[in-house]
């Protein structure tokens, strides 16, 4: 069983910070890749940003240069540092974690249950 357990949602005004939090944990032997995807009432899924196990970064147009992914490998955790805050921001956020499991082969995809994500004054 994996788990991707995530922290850090609310409502926060325009102009304003949060931080995303995901720890992931159970019968796994490493994580490839840790993201964060999002999606908005009426809207798809999409990528919000993403990093590799070697530090490599993803970003979507959108949020490039307000929001800031990072791991702590160790903790299997990733982090999701939301700066300037718009209105179509808001959406449920999830994480998403790609996966090499104890004695399975090949890569599996897993999923948080989402974090609500309000952007409004």
């Amino acid at each position: 069983q994996v788990q991707l357990e995530e922290s850090g949602g609310g409502l926060v005004q325009p102009g304003g910070s949060l931080r995303l939090s995901c720890a992931a944990s159970g019968s796994f032997s490493s994580i490839n890749a840790m993201g964060w995807y999002r999606q908005a009432p009426g809207k798809e899924r999409e990528l919000v940003a993403a990093a590799t196990y070697d530090g490599n970064t993803n970003y979507a147009d959108s949020v490039k240069g307000r929001f800031t992914i990072s791991r702590d490998n160790p903790k299997n955790t990733v982090y999701l540092e939301m700066n300037s805050l718009k209105p179509e921001d808001t959406a449920v956020y999830y994480c998403n974690a790609i996966m090499a499991r104890r004695y399975i082969t090949g890569l599996f995809t897993y999923w948080g249950q989402g974090t609500q994500v309000t952007v409004s004054s």
